[in-house]
């Protein structure tokens, strides 16, 4: 049986991972994997982190299993960090392996509740999106997102194409901090969507990743918020690996705003069943990271603190990246750069570009040209600055 297995396509990310520990040139930049990594190259364990670790160790008695759904002071701390006044009748809510294991339930729980379910996605979005999605055979069509020519959103365009939405598809968005583009909707746009989901009776799925890498905590959950605040339903995938920096604990959360208590009740209740035919009772440690901090005053005000070091680093690197190449190339067509939020930025480069990088300069990013801001520091950003005008970028 088992010789009829066929290959599987490498997840290009991490191959372009193994590349870069294999070159041995000085001096190389890796701007691939989506991590956040500190002036010094370090993926950091937050302050606070450390402190809740110590105490849930201290306090700690046993090693059984945690709820079905998930333990109910992290799932309350979760949405009230996401939502902020938290809908307690129409909420519902699932810890998850990751962020990526809240997607994936999201995507169940959507096919459940409709087996003819069709998913709307960005073009582009993360890769993991849409190869999730054709593994478990759920159809998707894309909406047009990013002009390549201005690197920013084609607004117009993603109306035209998140209109065709009808009742029972889901649309799947990015909260803030878009991956892999950087490109953000603004307020008033945001707006606009909310008004195109209330008269097509299509329901939001809001992949938030990294709510506080783009304008802070509570300006990057707004749009979130709207939507809520606007829909009936609405699902939210919310990611602890990147704002909390546990990516190794597995830490996510499904939130999921019904339209009135019965169907809160039964979305719970499938919530439940999903985790228990997935993987049974979900991961608690990291949760219990997020809990401890979240409820306790002074741990949140230092994970706050820290957090937007974290956001204010990356935004000076992305203004100093963006005014080294405005030196370059003496005119402001890498703006863009320093409007984009999050840890991404998409340059618009052609493979062959992201190529000559890689050869010529020991740089590395994805062949779509998305780029990790935070692999940089101020020293190697006038390094990437030269490889880009030398790459003919």
């Amino acid at each position: 049986m088992l010789s009829n297995l066929k290959p599987q396509s490498p997840d290009k990310i991490l191959m372009l991972v193994e590349e870069f520990k294999a070159d041995t040139r000085q001096g190389k930049i890796d701007l691939g994997v989506g991590v956040y990594k500190n002036p010094e190259g370090v993926t950091p364990v937050m302050r606070a982190v450390k402190t809740a670790e110590q105490r849930i160790w201290e306090a700690e008695t046993t090693k059984s299993y945690t709820n079905l759904s998930g333990e109910p002071e992290f799932r309350s701390a979760m949405a009230k960090m996401v939502l902020g006044d938290v809908p307690t009748d129409r909420l519902a809510s699932l810890a998850t392996v990751g962020g990526t294991g809240a997607v994936r339930q999201g995507l169940e729980l959507a096919r459940l509740a409709n087996p003819d379910v069709t998913v709307h996605v960005s073009d582009p979005t993360w890769p993991n999106h849409l190869s999730i999605m054709k593994f478990m055979g759920v159809p998707f069509v894309e909406y047009r997102y990013f002009d390549n020519e201005t690197r920013d959103v084609d607004f117009d365009a993603m109306k035209e194409d998140v209109a065709k939405a009808v009742k029972g598809d889901i649309v799947l968005l990015h909260g803030c901090c878009h991956n892999p583009t950087g490109a953000n909707l603004t307020p008033e746009q945001w707006e606009e969507i909310a008004a195109l989901l209330e008269k097509s009776g299509a329901i939001p799925l809001i992949d938030l990743a990294y709510q506080g890498f783009g304008d802070g905590l509570e300006a990057d959950a707004a749009a979130t918020r709207l939507l809520a605040s606007r829909l009936p339903e609405v699902l939210v995938a919310a990611s602890c690996s990147k704002n909390f920096g546990i990516y190794r604990e597995r830490t996510g959360n499904l939130i999921v705003l019904s339209d009135n208590t019965a169907d809160r009740d039964q979305s719970q209740g499938s919530l439940a069943f999903l985790n228990r035919q997935t993987y049974s009772f979900p991961p608690d440690h990291g949760a219990r990271i997020v809990s401890t901090i979240l409820n306790d005053e002074g741990l949140r005000a230092d994970w706050a603190a820290e957090l937007e070091e974290i956001r204010s680093g990356m935004l000076a690197l992305r203004e100093q990246l963006a005014s080294d190449l405005r030196d370059l190339t003496n005119s402001e067509r890498f703006d863009f750069i320093a409007r984009h939020r999050g840890m991404f930025s998409r340059l618009g480069a052609t493979p062959e570009q992201v190529q000559k990088l890689k050869t010529d300069s020991a740089v590395y990013m994805v062949g779509d040209s998305r780029l990790n801001i935070a692999g940089l520091n101020r020293n190697t950003v006038p390094l990437l600055a030269r490889a880009i005008i030398e790459a003919g970028i």
